[in-house]
């Protein structure tokens, strides 16, 4: 008699169907981590780029620093050599400009004494002249008034001296007008003028100006007039 396990036979399938469930969900397993591993390479080269990129940009970034760095102080050098010719060139003017007051200073009274000199008409001589640096005040004598008033008109005529007051007028002894007049005056400062003598621009003004010639006197002084003094 042949007997048949069924039993046996029926449970052959799923013997077969349990092995092969373990091989397949391996697989799928390493494939999950093959892509997480190339996931995560992908992200670190895309890292790695960017910090390369970057890197490349502040490295640029300090090249133009370090260049414009080097400009700066190429002008630092030119901006110090430009404030010690500003510096230099004040210091020259300052130092011209006090030896110009200085010439002016010193051509001021030989002009002023030569004006007057030349204002003085006939019949009239002086006592004292005082100046300052602006004004004039002359004391003198005269033997009339006409003397006296052409005198203030021959000073008035002067460009640099402004219209002469007559202060005090009063008659002395022996017929003899002590007076007394002040003015102010001014001399412009022309650098081609300042080249030429005094001698020769102060006769040339008084010329321009109208000035008569002085004339000496031919009178004496009178003893009464002397006695005064």
């Amino acid at each position: 008699m042949i007997k048949i396990n069924l039993l046996s036979e029926g449970k052959r399938p799923a013997a077969v169907r349990k092995a092969k469930g373990p091989s397949t969900l391996g697989a799928g397993k390493d494939i999950g981590q093959w892509l997480v591993g190339v996931g995560v390479l992908l992200g670190v080269l895309a890292v790695a780029a960017a910090w390369w990129v970057q890197s490349k940009k502040v490295e640029a970034k300090e090249a133009e620093v370090a260049a414009a760095q080097r400009e700066v102080e190429q002008m630092a050098s030119v901006i110090k050599e430009v404030e010690d010719y500003k510096g230099k060139k004040a210091e020259l003017e300052r130092k011209i400009g006090i030896i110009n007051d200085l010439k002016a200073n010193q051509r001021g009274p030989v002009r002023v004494m030569d004006y007057v000199s030349r204002a003085l008409p006939e019949l009239l001589w002086l006592d004292r002249m005082k100046m300052t640096s602006a004004s004039i005040e002359i004391e003198g004598r005269a033997f009339n008034t006409n003397a006296v008033a052409n005198f203030i008109e021959n000073l008035d005529k002067v460009p640099e001296f402004d219209e002469p007051t007559l202060k005090s007028t009063e008659q002395q002894t022996g017929g003899v007008y002590k007076f007394a007049i002040n003015f102010n005056y001014s001399f412009a400062t022309h650098p081609k003028t300042d080249e030429t003598t005094a001698s020769t621009t102060a006769p040339a003004a008084a010329k321009k100006a109208g000035v008569k010639p002085a004339v000496p006197a031919k009178a004496p002084r009178p003893a009464a007039a002397s006695n005064s003094e």
